[in-house]
C-alpha cells in the first residue's frame, strides 16, 4: 500500500534553490533515511510533507486512510501545560480513557469511588491495559519521570524527549522524524533504535547517526545538488555506490570537455551561412558545453588550521571535589592528561558530565583539590550553550571579528573568506545573514569560530548534533590527526568508536571509572556486568567482590556473639527459607500472566521480598563470619 507520494516537488528559499522537480514514494513498511549536506533542504522537505510549509511547485500526498505524525528538530509544545497533558494533548478516545484512569490513580485518596470504578470499566471496554503498559515503557525508557512539571521550565533536551514520547505513544502508521536522536543519551538511543527497528510503522527520517541509520533503515535517499537519489541498502553500500556515481559523472564531464574543445574550434571556423545540419551541430555544441562546464562540488571541508604548541605539562587534577547540595559529582578525583590523549565521557544525564567539562575549561570552580593547567594549554570549548551567533551578522563578519587572516597548519595564512570557502561556505553564502542558516550550518560556523583560535586542547560537548555526514567525516579525520588533547561527550556511537582511546564512565555519587577501550567495548563490558549482577542475585554465581570482603574480614580478629545476636542468628535461617518460598511463589504467579494491575502488584511485592531477603542474607553472613 502506498503511504506517501511526492511528485515533481520544487522549493526555493529566497534566491537559493533547495530541490528541483524531485519525485519519490513510500510504501507500507518502508524505513527510509533522508541524508544530505547542511542547507540542502532536508528539514524543509519534511515540513512540506507535514503541511507546515509549502512548495513552489509539485505536490505531496499522504494516504488519507492512514495516521501519521511529525517530530520536528525543535519541538512545538504548549509551554503552559504540564508534561502529562502535553504528551496526551492529542484528543483520541483511548488516550482520553488512559488519561482519566491515570488521573484517578494519582489522586485515589480524593477521587470518588464511583469515578474510579467508571475509569476502570472504561479501561476494560477499550482494551487499554496493554496500551497503558506501552505508554509506561516509553515514558520510562525516555526517562520522563516528573509528569507534573510545567513544560516551559524544562530544558530543550527534555522538551525533545516529551515530543518524541508523544509521537511514539500515538503509534501512527507513518512517522516522520527530524534528527530523533538529538538530546537523547546513549541508553535512550539504543532503546529507540530497537523500538523502531522491531515496530511495523513506516518511517521517513533525517539522521546523522550512522549506527542508528544502519540498524533501523533499509533505504537511503540522498538529497544532493537539488535532486533525490535512492539507494537500497545500508550506509556503507550507499557510500560505495555514491563514489561509483561520482567517478562516472567525472568521466562523463572529462569526455565532454575533450569534445567541447574540438567543437569550439569548429564553431570559430564555421561559415556564417547556416545549414540545417550546422544548426543541429550548433545545438549539440551548447549541450556539450553545458555538460563540460559542470563541476562536482562535494564540499569536502578542509580543517587545516594551525595548532598552538603544547608543552609537557598539560592539565593535572589532584584530589578534586565538587558537589551541589546532595549531588556528589567528584569525590577526590585524580588524573593527569597526556599529550595526544582522546578521551570519551559517558554517563546518565545529571551525573555531572557538563560540570566536569566546565571546571576544566575554567567556567566553574571546584570545591576542593587542585586543577593545574599548563602555561601552553589553549582550550577550545564547543558547547551546546555556546552556540549564540548573532543572527543580524553576516557569515563573513563572524570570522572577521576573530581574525582577518588565519594561520594554517602548513605555515601559510588564509583570509577569512578563503577559510570559509574551505569550510563549505561559498562566497555567496558568506554574505548571508546568520539567521538564514540552517541549524547544521550554524553549528558548523560555530565549530569554525573555535578552530580559528588555534586551540591545542579541544573539549567537544555533543559536536555531532545537526552536522551533515560530510562535515562529520572531515571532523573525524581532523581529530584523528590532531596532535593536542581531545575530550568528547557524544551520543554518536560511531563517532566515539572512531575517535576515543578510553572512556570516563560517570557512575554517580562522585565515582568515575576509567574504562580502557572504545564505546562498543564499554557497552559489551556493561552488558557483562549486568548479567553477572543478575546471576549473583539469583544465586547462580558468587559475588567476586563479596569474596574479597570475606577475605579481608577473615584476616580480622573474630568477635564472639552476644546472647541476643546468637538468638537472632538462629532465627534468620528460618526467615530466609520462608522468604525464598515466597519469592518462588510470586515468580510462578508472574509467569502465569494476568491483568496489568495484578502484575504491577505482584512486581511490587516481589521487589519487597527481594529487598528483605537481601537484608536478611547480609545479616546472616555478617553474624556467621563472627562465629
Amino acid at each position: 500500500m502506498n503511504y506517501l507520494s511526492v511528485e515533481n516537488l520544487t522549493k526555493n528559499y529566497g534566491d537559493i534553490l533547495l530541490f528541483d522537480n524531485i519525485t519519490f514514494h513510500l510504501n507500507e513498511g518502508d524505513k527510509v533515511a533522508l541524508i544530505g549536506k547542511n542547507g540542502s533542504g532536508k528539514s524543509t522537505l519534511l515540513k512540506i510533507i507535514s503541511e507546515l510549509d509549502i512548495s513552489d511547485d509539485g505536490s505531496t500526498k499522504i494516504n488519507p486512510n492512514i495516521t501519521w505524525n511529525y517530530l520536528a528538530q525543535e519541538p512545538n509544545l504548549n509551554e503552559e501545560l504540564n508534561v502529562w497533558d502535553a504528551i496526551f494533548e492529542t484528543d483520541t478516545p483511548i488516550l482520553r480513557t488512559i488519561k482519566e484512569y491515570e488521573h484517578c490513580l494519582a489522586n485515589s485518596e480524593t477521587i470518588a469511588a464511583e469515578r474510579f470504578e467508571k475509569a476502570l470499566t472504561a479501561m476494560e471496554e477499550a482494551s487499554a491495559w496493554d496500551y497503558e503498559s506501552k505508554v509506561k515503557i516509553i515514558l520510562s525508557s525516555l526517562k520522563i519521570n516528573d509528569l507534573q512539571a510545567i513544560v516551559k521550565v524544562l530544558s530543550g533536551g527534555q522538551k525533545k524527549r516529551i515530543a518524541l514520547a508523544r509521537v511514539l505513544i500515538e503509534a501512527p502508521n507513518l512517522l516522520i522524524l527530524d534528527e530523533p536522536t538529538n538530546h537523547l543519551d546513549l541508553d535512550m538511543i539504543e532503546w529507540l533504535e530497537s523500538y523502531l527497528s522491531t515496530n511495523k510503522m513506516t518511517l521517513l527520517m533525517v539522521t546523522h547517526d550512522r549506527y542508528f541509520l544502519d540498524n533501523v533503515c533499509d533505504r537511503i535517499m540522498d538529497l544532493d545538488r537539488h535532486e533525490i537519489r535512492t539507494y537500497q541498502g545500508n550506509y556503507a553500500y550507499f557510500m560505495e555506490k555514491k563514489a561509483d556515481l561520482i567517478a562516472s559523472e567525472n568521466s562523463t564531464v572529462d569526455k565532454a570537455k575533450n569534445l567541447f574543445r574540438k567543437e569550439q574550434e569548429w564553431m570559430r571556423r564555421m561559415p556564417k551561412a547556416r545549414t540545417t545540419k550546422s544548426k543541429s551541430r550548433i545545438n549539440a555544441f551548447y549541450e556539450v558545453k553545458k555538460v563540460a562546464q559542470q563541476k562536482r562540488h562535494e564540499d569536502q571541508l578542509e580543517m587545516n588550521v594551525k595548532m598552538t604548541r603544547l608543552g609537557n605539562k598539560i592539565i593535572n587534577l589532584k584530589n578534586v571535589k565538587k558537589a551541589y547540595d546532595d549531588l556528589n559529582i567528584l569525590d577526590g578525583f585524580d588524573y593527569q592528561f597526556k599529550r595526544g590523549e582522546r578521551l570519551g565521557i559517558v554517563g546518565d544525564n545529571g551525573v555531572g558530565k557538563s560540570t566536569f567539562l566546565n571546571m576544566i575549561a575554567g567556567l566553574e570552580k571546584h570545591d576542593a583539590g587542585n586543577i593545574d593547567i599548563g602555561d601552553t594549554v589553549k582550550i577550545g570549548y564547543y558547547t551546546q550553550k555556546g552556540i549564540q551567533l548573532k543572527g543580524d551578522h553576516k557569515v563573513i563578519d563572524v570570522i572577521k571579528e576573530i581574525a582577518e587572516f588565519i594561520p594554517m597548519g602548513d605555515g601559510s595564512k588564509l583570509s577569512a573568506s578563503g577559510l570559509l570557502t574551505m569550510f563549505a561556505f561559498p562566497p555567496k553564502k558568506q554574505q548571508a545573514y546568520v539567521s538564514l542558516l540552517s541549524g547544521g550550518e550554524k553549528r558548523r560556523l560555530f565549530l569554525l569560530t573555535i578552530l580559528v583560535k588555534n586551540p591545542n586542547f579541544l573539549i567537544l560537548d555533543e559536536p555531532t548534533n545537526d552536522l551533515d555526514l560530510i562535515t562529520l567525516h572531515t571532523l573525524e579525520d581532523f581529530l584523528l590527526n590532531f596532535q593536542g588533547c581531545v575530550i568528547i561527550v557524544s551520543h554518536d556511537r560511531y563517532f566515539m568508536d572512531k575517535l576515543v582511546d578510553h572512556i570516563f564512565v560517570f557512575e554517580g555519587e562522585g565515582k568515575i571509572r576509567d574504562f580502557n577501550g572504545i564505546y562498543s567495548e564499554y557497552r559489551l563490558d556493561l552488558d557483562d556486568r549486568k548479567k553477572l549482577k543478575k546471576q549473583i542475585e539469583k544465586g547462580i554465581v558468587e559475588d567476586p567482590n563479596a569474596k574479597k570482603e570475606e577475605t579481608l574480614k577473615a584476616e580480622e580478629p573474630k568477635v564472639k556473639l552476644s546472647f541476643n545476636e546468637k538468638k537472632e542468628f538462629e532465627g534468620l535461617e528460618g526467615q530466609i527459607f520462608l522468604l525464598e518460598e515466597k519469592k518462588t511463589e510470586i515468580e510462578a504467579k508472574l509467569a502465569e500472566g494476568g491483568d496489568n494491575q495484578a502484575i504491577m502488584e505482584l512486581s511490587n511485592e516481589l521487589s519487597e521480598v527481594l529487598a528483605a531477603l537481601s537484608t536478611k542474607e547480609a545479616r546472616w553472613l555478617a553474624l556467621a563470619d563472627r562465629i
